[in-house]
């Protein structure tokens, strides 16, 4: 029996040696970097009108976030709660601008075109009082002949209790 218990601590031993430098053994950079457009996405508190000023949705939570490509395209994304807007666009993170031109709305299968697309940073105040960026742009879908566009102008979300809507 003392041999068994011997030959098992050994195996044992070994064994813990043998993991412990396969267990902190760091391949390569672990750090996976960011997204082309990570500056200018996040979540967003905006407010929709039209040309005429009539208020469409007010506070409506939108997103911007990176396309797969990561190929300084990025969706803006109102989950279907201000103007059913969902499509890609092209930005430029140097000035914070973007824009599409009969970009698919997937939503609703119509093309629209976004025109004076920016983010600007800390130019807008969050309902609690802290500074934030601000996001505008114009859209216009296809299927409005009377040339009518939406407007849509907000601000960032902070996460914090008292910014939420």
């Amino acid at each position: 029996m003392k041999k068994l218990k011997l030959n098992i601590t050994r195996v044992l031993v070994a064994m813990l040696v043998l993991t412990s430098f396969v267990a902190c053994d760091e391949v390569g950079d672990t750090d996976s970097g960011g997204t082309s457009v990570e500056a200018m996405a996040g979540d967003w508190f905006v407010n929709v009108t039209d040309s005429d000023g009539h208020v469409i949705a007010e506070h409506a939570l939108h997103s911007t976030y990176n396309t797969a490509a990561n190929d300084n395209t990025m969706w803006i994304d109102d989950h279907e709660n201000g103007y059913v807007i969902k499509c890609k666009v092209t930005v430029d993170t140097k000035t914070g601008t973007f824009n599409a031109t009969s970009a698919e709305n997937i939503l609703d299968g119509s093309k629209v075109t976004i025109t004076d697309g920016k983010i600007e940073k800390g130019a807008a105040t969050s309902k609690g009082g802290h500074k934030v960026d601000k996001i505008s742009f114009r859209a216009h879908f296809d299927y409005d002949a009377a040339g009518y566009d939406i407007l849509y102008e907000g601000h960032k979300r902070t996460g914090f209790y008292e910014d939420e809507y």
